[in-house]
């Protein structure tokens, strides 16, 4: 198994966690911005290198889903430590 369809499957894991399945593409932006060798870990670089044509809007959604999306932190952390 390559290290995309582990990482999908990670992904899948942790997705289950968020409450609402429009947070899933959310959840796997963020994740792909954090393994991206970037210098910067804020949600813009992240951004711009996840959707270069798109690095405003997802800029936008990205600090949505981190600053404000609703889930609970502790189901998160607890699939994390399942994995």
């Amino acid at each position: 198994m390559g290290a995309q369809t582990r990482f999908e499957q990670y992904i899948e894991h942790l997705a289950g966690g968020l409450g609402h399945a429009d947070r899933h593409a959310g959840l796997k932006a963020y994740y792909t911005g954090l393994m991206l060798p970037l210098t910067g870990k804020s949600v813009e670089p992240m951004a711009a290198s996840v959707d270069p044509l798109h690095a405003s809007a997802r800029h936008q959604a990205l600090h949505h889903f981190v600053a404000k999306a609703d889930w609970s932190d502790d189901e998160l952390l607890r699939r994390v430590c399942q994995w």
